[in-house]
């Protein structure tokens, strides 16, 4: 008997704008969320620029790679007025450590001028010609905060294999294309274009006005399955944290929650598994209509 699919509901009156409270359980694993610094700390040095002259060079040359800056709290300003500058002209993340924290980053045999750039492995996509570019057959991946970088190397694997438009992440409080996430996405750095943004609640209603569907992932609080939803219209998939899951503001203006229901004693998938097993329903349905 042909399975009944549920009735896709008005932009208006969407089911999660009742107020999810957060965290929004994710349909992943729950590690211990890590600071900033401690995932940088397990970062390999490869990817890491020291010193002024170098940092600005490269924000001059090519600052899509530049993902991150970290300026001790006891460099020298008029040294950093162009970094800073720079910085803020191309939406890099600039972070003012104190000298304890800034030391824990910065190797004790290199002279680092109180200034440390991470450069990701590839350039970053650009966020507005994504979103620009939406159309009917559009299918995004938005990704909010995730902070392991072997995690966020699968998700990108998993999401290039099955040929998403593009992937969103934050540019705050999340991890970003770093060596680690090359190495665990197997190449798929190089394929799939990932751009940062600001806010992920402002990219969602952006992503409204270009008739994208926004739908996120919830085993706690959704009440439908992922597969019941119809990802033949133009959509975007929103996956949670590792252990706090979607924010609560995120997942209020999501148009549907979804969830991948569990059949063991285990009550979630790690973060890329979920998003294999989503994405490539998401393809099989796309596929059938063709």
């Amino acid at each position: 008997m042909k399975k009944k699919r549920f009735e896709v509901p008005e932009r208006s009156g969407r089911e999660a704008s009742s107020g999810p409270q957060r965290p929004v359980k994710p349909p992943n694993g729950r590690p211990t969320r890590a600071n900033s610094d401690e995932r940088l700390d397990r970062e390999p040095a490869a990817g890491l620029l020291f010193g002024v002259l170098p940092v600005l060079e490269a924000l001059r040359s090519n600052p899509g790679r530049i993902d991150k800056i970290f300026v001790a709290d006891t460099a020298k300003e008029h040294r950093l007025a162009e970094i800073t500058a720079l910085a803020r002209e191309h939406r890099i993340t600039l972070n003012r450590l104190e000298r304890e924290k800034f030391s824990r980053i910065a190797p004790a045999d290199v002279n680092t001028q109180g200034v440390i750039a991470y450069a990701s492995p590839v350039n970053y996509a650009d966020a507005e010609e994504l979103i620009e570019a939406a159309g009917d057959a559009s299918l995004f991946l938005i990704l909010d905060g995730i902070e392991d970088p072997r995690n966020l190397g699968a998700v990108i694997r998993s999401a290039e294999c099955a040929g998403v438009s593009g992937i969103f992440i934050p540019e705050r409080r999340a991890v970003g294309l770093t060596e680690t996430v090359a190495k665990s996405s197997a190449g798929a750095v190089e394929y799939a274009k990932v751009a940062k943004v600001a806010n992920i609640s402002r990219l969602i209603e952006r992503l409204k006005k270009k008739n994208i569907w926004v739908v996120g992932t919830s085993s706690g609080t959704a009440e439908r399955s992922y597969s019941d939803w119809d990802w033949k219209r133009p959509s975007a998939i929103v996956l949670g944290s590792e252990g706090s899951g979607l924010h609560r503001l995120v997942a209020e203006n999501c148009d549907m929650l979804v969830k991948i229901p569990m059949y063991g004693k285990i009550d979630s998938l790690n973060v890329s598994v979920a998003a294999g097993v989503i994405l490539f329903e998401a393809r099989r349905q796309r596929n059938t209509e063709e």
